[in-house]
């Protein structure tokens, strides 16, 4: 209990001062002295102790849209710097999207809603099977990953991208399908939205989808070395929360030229995309998570379960 004080009088400055900078002013966290000191500082002890036993410590964080990933592993990168003195890299599957144009490609090639961003088939994953290859060679130098922007739908140019400039000792890798699994070739026959029932009527968009996590997603998913889960009650508090999101980056891309920001009926149809792999998840992910992050309707953690 006493490392966990000091740790947390150490890092809750900073912890803080991060919060600050993702609320607005009708949306302001509750209850975060409670989730620094009671959940995300144990879980960085928890990582702490398995770090020693592979370099990088790969970590999955995965939760559906809206859920907070981006906040906790951002605390949980505060935690285990600043406390714990590990070099932590950061980085989300969004930032691996294909660009616009591959995206474009792909749905004339495969399939039309395959140019929405998303769901496993529209990342380059060959990015962090590079930075996990890099990081096993002797001579390590730097190493470039790239940069999203979803407000203009799609990559940053070269010069804003991640630079890692030395062998991690942590790399916290969040996603909305982090660890996803594939379905049952069978169940994919039911659809379970309107914009399966209308869109994919021949099951090519779904199969395609099911097919990646079957393989390339698998194979990566693979050398994760422990996965958390942020576990919300249903999908439609999810799209409540996500059509939060959407607000706040409207806000932060007023006026600026080719923005993206989608209206709500886009953020709904946009989820329906999500839909699946997230209820797939919503049913296996607690199963076979290392951790699993419960979460309470209002965004906070109500308890955590401890898998392994």
């Amino acid at each position: 209990m006493q490392s966990i004080a000091e740790c947390y009088r150490k890092v809750s400055k900073d912890c803080f001062k991060f919060i600050r900078s993702q609320e607005t002013s009708k949306e302001k966290f509750k209850n975060k002295e409670k989730m620094v000191k009671s959940f995300l500082i144990p879980i960085s002890f928890w990582i702490s102790n398995r770090t020693k036993n592979s370099k990088p410590y790969l970590i999955g964080l995965a939760g559906g849209q809206g859920t907070g990933k981006t906040t906790i592993s951002s605390i949980l990168k505060i935690i285990l710097t600043k406390y714990f003195k590990l070099n932590v890299f950061k980085i989300s599957i969004d930032d691996l999207y294909k660009t616009r144009k591959d995206r474009v490609k792909l749905s004339k090639k495969i399939h039309p809603l395959l140019m929405t961003r998303g769901v496993p088939g529209t990342h380059d994953i060959n990015f962090i099977f590079d930075l996990l290859k890099k990081t096993k060679s002797k001579r390590f130098n730097h190493h470039r990953l790239p940069k999203f922007n979803k407000a203009i739908d799609d990559r940053l140019k070269r010069k804003s991208w991640y630079l890692v400039k030395k062998v991690p000792d942590v790399i916290i890798f969040e996603g909305w399908c982090v660890g996803a699994r594939a379905e049952k070739n069978i169940s994919l026959k039911k659809s379970i939205n309107p914009l399966e029932r209308k869109e994919d009527k021949n099951l090519r968009w779904r199969k395609y989808v099911n097919h990646q996590l079957q393989t390339k997603y698998k194979k990566l998913f693979s050398r994760l070395d422990c996965l958390l889960f942020l576990k919300a009650g249903n999908f439609k508090l999810l799209q409540s929360w996500r059509l939060k999101q959407e607000k706040l980056l409207k806000l932060n891309s007023k006026n600026k030229a080719n923005s993206k920001v989608m209206s709500k009926n886009e953020v709904l149809t946009f989820m329906q995309t999500y839909q699946r792999v997230t209820q797939n998840m919503f049913k296996y992910a607690p199963k076979y998570s290392s951790l699993v992050l419960n979460l309470n309707r209002n965004h906070q953690i109500k308890s955590i379960k401890y898998n392994k």
